[in-house]
């Protein structure tokens, strides 16, 4: 395996060293839009219907937030199953594992059926994929486009070393969209880990459904990505794929189906009370102006002008705080720039909480490192720190832990915090792909929802007075100005003087890592 694998890489060098990173052309790529004229498609008239119970303005929208991973996967299989036209879908990972499969064996049923469906993957999140996406685009209903993709498919990792610039940024971005009536959009991906995910590390995320005006913003901005430069057809860069006939590719499906994986899937689908809310409007479903916040495609080319950021499109749409900034965020590295303006808030007496992973619950260790050295100037000026554990305690009430187990904040036997989210003043928040780093900020391509909402901030800030004192660690600085850690329940729990149920070897590993300059990349 090894020999093979120098053999592969000597062979990749040789090819790069001739031919170099070369993207092929776009000449001669089909051209699409958004599909408007669908207002008597069943998404439609439920829409119609979500509308006249709730008497409510053309100009408001529709809002039912996806925190049960279940609910989520439930919700898509939902609009991909009742598209009658189309499907957009845009995505940083797909994984070819069950939930991947499953949802992959919706969009060609919908295909089957006569729905257009554009699908527009990240190119980094795709691995394995190759062949699978490559027979998909041989539908006549399914065309599958890569995000700025990589030349050279295996080891694509040379990709990164030979054009570093270009292939160091993202389409951080995730949306489904049905027939342009209903989207889908939040921090989820596509895989076992966002949805249901009891053999590993499951991720505590957080999307929204919207119905209303918002909806056909996204399908615009949809657009304005699959016609981008950096949105490729797959034959074009897949163009020696292994052979994956159509029988093959559809029992594949069908095993995910059958397996005892699938069969929770299966049964998330059966249980969701998603139909009912519709059917009844009640109280799930919040009607508030909403205001979609997404980056210029161009950004990843480095050619985007600044008010075409999502940073700058989130300081108009969120305005000044003038109370409280409740913010959640997996990786959370504010910069200089960020503390600065957190001191500002602060100074005016604005009260700030932040949850985050602990390093023993993150995913990417390495963004840790940027973010340790903010904790204690963030302590000092008072802002109140928390850190996401992996697991929960043992002693969690039983009340308590069933009402965190149908939530994003989940009682897992192993969680990560992946939700992007933040609520200001109690009246408005925002659900997105967007965290708080310099990699959203500058590098990778974000989208979001700004929710004019009470409901859904208060939502967003509850977490923090109700679940975060039983799922988290509350930082806090010693008389010797000492950071520590005190594990739930606040006020009785264990007080910590290093990272929590970490090794000793990991910890002074990424303390060496913080004399590197890896802040900007982070």
């Amino acid at each position: 395996m090894f020999l093979r694998f120098c053999s592969a890489a000597c062979i990749a060098l040789l090819a790069l060293a001739l031919g170099g990173c070369a993207l092929p052309s776009l000449e001669g790529r089909s051209h699409s839009q958004a599909i408007a004229a669908t207002a008597d498609t069943p998404l439609g008239q439920t829409a119609r219907h979500l509308r006249q119970l709730a008497q409510a303005p053309e100009s408001i929208t529709a809002i039912v937030p996806l925190d049960s991973p279940q609910e989520a996967f439930a919700a898509r299989h939902f609009l991909i199953q009742q598209a009658t036209h189309s499907l957009d879908v845009q995505y940083y990972i797909w994984r070819a594992d069950t939930s991947g499969l499953m949802l992959l064996g919706d969009l060609l049923a919908a295909a089957d059926r006569g729905v257009r469906v554009r699908l527009l993957l990240d190119d980094g999140g795709t691995a394995g994929m190759d062949s699978l996406l490559h027979t998909l685009n041989t539908h006549p209903q399914i065309e599958v486009r890569l995000f700025n993709p990589f030349v050279l498919r295996w080891p694509k990792v040379l990709g990164y070393v030979f054009d570093f610039q270009r292939t160091n940024r993202r389409m951080h971005n995730k949306s489904l969209t049905a027939d342009n009536q209903a989207s889908i959009v939040g921090g989820r991906n596509i895989g076992n880990e966002y949805f249901d995910n009891p053999q590993g590390v499951l991720f505590a995320d957080l999307d929204v459904l919207a119905w209303g005006p918002v909806v056909r913003d996204i399908s615009h901005d949809f657009d304005r990505y699959w016609a981008s430069p950096s949105a490729y057809p797959i034959e074009r860069i897949v163009t020696h794929p292994y052979a994956l006939d159509w029988p093959t590719l559809r029992q594949r499906i069908a095993t995910a189906h059958a397996s005892t994986e699938g069969q929770r899937y299966q049964a998330a689908k059966a249980n969701s009370r998603l139909p009912e809310h519709l059917q009844a409007n009640d109280q799930a479903i919040l009607w508030a102006p909403a205001h979609l916040v997404s980056d210029d495609p161009a950004k990843v080319l480095g050619q985007a002008r600044q008010q075409g950021l999502i940073g700058a499109q989130l300081t108009r749409a969120i305005g000044q705080p003038s109370i409280a900034l409740d913010m959640v965020s997996p990786y959370f590295v504010p910069t200089q720039a960020g503390l600065d303006a957190l001191a500002q808030l602060r100074a005016q007496g604005i009260r700030i909480r932040v949850l985050t992973n602990a390093l023993e619950a993150t995913d990417v260790s390495l963004v840790h490192v940027g973010y340790v050295r903010y904790r204690a100037p963030l302590l000092r000026m008072g802002v109140q720190l928390y850190e996401l554990q992996r697991q929960a305690p043992i002693e969690l009430p039983r009340q308590l832990h069933e009402r965190i187990k149908r939530r994003w904040l989940l009682a897992s036997s192993g969680t990560s915090l992946h939700a992007k989210t933040f609520a200001i003043d109690g009246q408005r928040a925002f659900v997105g792909s967007f965290n708080f780093d310099p990699r959203s900020m500058l590098l990778n391509t974000e989208m979001g929802l700004v929710i004019e909402s009470p409901a859904l901030a208060a939502q967003i800030s509850n977490i923090f007075e109700q679940d975060i004192p039983w799922r988290s660690y509350r930082l806090s600085l010693d008389p010797e100005g000492r950071l520590q850690w005190e594990a739930p329940p606040f006020g009785s729990g264990t007080m910590h003087s290093t990272e929590p149920n970490t090794g000793w070897f990991k910890r002074w590993g990424l303390r060496l890592l913080e004399y590197l300059p890896l802040e900007p990349l982070l």
